[in-house]
């Protein structure tokens, strides 16, 4: 049952990220690509939060990623999920992503789950060693179930830094 959760959990977020990658613009005011939501920077670090409105639910507090250079084509991932409350079951899909400097997509690089059950609070860290030359961010899914009530999801992203 666990596998199966865990299964349809990461579909989910795959679907999400692969489908929410189409969008590219410039901001005038930093002359700073974005693409599909994320500024590709260089700086070392970069956070993401579920955005206002979106995290608060019955069961569902909010969520958070952030990516971190950790040292020669090497970052660090962190995603959370918190609930209001002690829930049955709560869960952080984390996706990392690269994107080129020419392209205007992000594509799927590595991903990890973490599952608590009857908790507030879930996290999940990974190191993961990447291709130099790449922008990199990471989306991260929120989830938590209480009971027979509906699945409460949402979703953070941060903006990509660049591992030169």
């Amino acid at each position: 049952m666990k596998k199966r959760i865990l299964s349809v959990m990461s579909s989910l977020v795959m679907a999400g990220c692969i489908l929410g990658t189409s969008s590219v613009a410039v901001n005038a005011q930093e002359n700073e690509k974005i693409v599909d939501g994320s500024a590709l920077t260089t700086n070392d670090t970069s956070t993401g939060r579920t955005e206002n409105g979106m995290e608060r639910g019955i069961h569902l507090m909010d969520g958070e990623c952030s990516i971190s250079k950790a040292g020669i084509s090497r970052v660090y991932c962190y995603g959370s999920t918190t609930a209001n409350h002690e829930v049955d079951k709560l869960a952080v899909i984390v996706s990392v992503e690269r994107c080129k400097d020419d392209s205007d997509d992000w594509g799927y690089f590595d991903s990890f789950v973490e599952m608590k059950e009857t908790d507030y609070f879930v996290y999940a860290t990974k190191t993961v060693t990447v291709d130099r030359g790449y922008y990199y961010r990471v989306c991260a899914s929120h989830i938590v179930r209480k009971g027979d009530d509906p699945v409460e999801e949402t979703y953070s992203f941060t903006n990509g830094i660049k591992v030169p």
